[in-house]
């Protein structure tokens, strides 16, 4: 009889024991991601909920990309799906001492600080870095207006970069951007960046483009006082999403056409006075015909 009371406990014991091993071995797969993206779930929902999976299985063949590319799963997802662990931010590896086999061209793996361009190429989607210009200041446009008004009429101040083209250049008009900061280094959150954290501080800018330079409109000024700013008709509206702590992807709000660009910090605009460390930089690029 003791024998036959001992069986229940132990049968309970053995029953739970494989309901909770079953539901531990549970792992995410490409059913689960087609499920995600079809009752409309965002990317960066579905790639969050990746990363936050303790344990994936993953089919990343030809033909199971093929299958998941016919359900429009995006390739953002699909970057989180071959690669569902990525190293995070401030660990051991970093860009200057990147982990083994780390992909320069994924917005994932670890980058010095900085601005870099997302953009298709005849090699393929490619990260180039902006990397950051110097600007003169000069006023143009009103000044005679303004001598003749007793200095009612506005100047414009502009900044004036050298050279007829940026040398990052790309034909891709759907380009991206990847934004990253750290402060621990001399980056985009260094004082001489003028101590940015977000893209929301940056503005996405049109030069008007002249035979030897490029000018940009970044201050208007009177006898009554000044104003910082771009000139609207310049300026290019972005869209930003936060990935993780320190890095950003940003995205134009329409495909860009040709013409030269450029990012230019919200401390710049109106940074004109001495000790202005980051009064005189911007990151420039080119979006160049089709090829």
């Amino acid at each position: 009889m003791r024998h036959k009371y001992l069986r229940f406990p132990l049968l309970a014991v053995l029953l739970t024991t494989s309901l909770c091993w079953s539901q531990s071995a549970k792992k995410m797969t490409n059913s689960d991601i087609r499920e995600m993206v079809s009752i409309g779930l965002s990317d960066d929902i579905i790639v969050d909920k990746i990363h936050a999976s303790d344990s994936t299985d993953f089919d990343t063949s030809i033909e199971a990309l093929r299958v998941l590319k016919t359900a429009k799963v995006s390739d953002a997802v699909i970057r989180a799906m071959i690669n569902p662990r990525p190293v995070p931010i401030g660990n051991v590896a970093t860009a200057q001492n990147p982990p083994i086999n780390a992909d320069p061209n994924d917005p994932l793996s670890p980058h010095d600080p900085g601005i870099y361009m997302y953009a298709t190429g005849r090699n393929g989607v490619q990260m180039t870095m902006l990397e950051p210009t110097v600007y003169s200041q000069g006023k143009s446009g009103g000044v005679f207006a303004s001598a003749m008004t007793y200095g009612i009429a506005k100047v414009k101040w502009k900044a004036v970069v050298r050279g007829a083209h940026a040398n990052t250049r790309s034909s891709d008009s759907k380009m991206a951007f990847y934004f990253y900061f750290e402060e621990a280094n001399a980056g985009l959150s260094h004082a001489s960046f003028g101590g940015t954290t977000t893209p929301n501080e940056f503005t996405l800018l049109r030069f008007d483009e002249k035979k030897e330079t490029r000018e940009t409109v970044v201050m208007k000024a009177n006898a009554f006082g000044s104003s910082s700013g771009t000139d609207e008709k310049a300026n290019t509206g972005f869209t930003f999403a936060k990935l993780k702590p320190g890095v950003y992807k940003v995205t134009p709000s329409m495909p860009l056409t040709p013409g030269e660009y450029c990012f230019l910090s919200a401390s710049s605009m109106g940074a004109y006075g001495a000790g202005s460390a980051g009064a005189t930089r911007l990151f420039d690029f080119a979006v160049a015909p089709p090829e």
